[in-house]
């Protein structure tokens, strides 16, 4: 997980809504989030009310699964997260 990224390695431009609601996301985020055309993301509402997120639904799945198996971890009493216990 990348936690010293900075805003700008996020930041891709802007994309205007079309008609039917629709936007492009902007190629660099696609080259970047590795996003092809007949991929699935999942769009939920910003907590603030003031957007929306939109994620690649496989990358989302990898991280409920490391959630999941981090939640375990824990409740079998071993301290270590799942990346931790598998040594690294």
């Amino acid at each position: 997980m990348k936690c010293n990224a900075s805003l700008e390695d996020h930041f891709f431009g802007a994309a205007t809504v079309g008609e039917r609601g629709q936007i492009v996301i902007p190629s660099e985020a696609r080259k970047k989030c590795n996003i092809h055309s007949g991929d699935k993301v999942l769009v939920m509402g910003h907590p603030s009310g003031h957007g929306i997120v939109i994620c690649k639904l496989d990358g989302m799945r990898e991280v409920f699964a490391s959630l999941l198996a981090n939640i375990e971890k824990l409740e079998s009493g071993d301290t270590r997260t799942a990346d931790e216990a598998q040594g690294g």
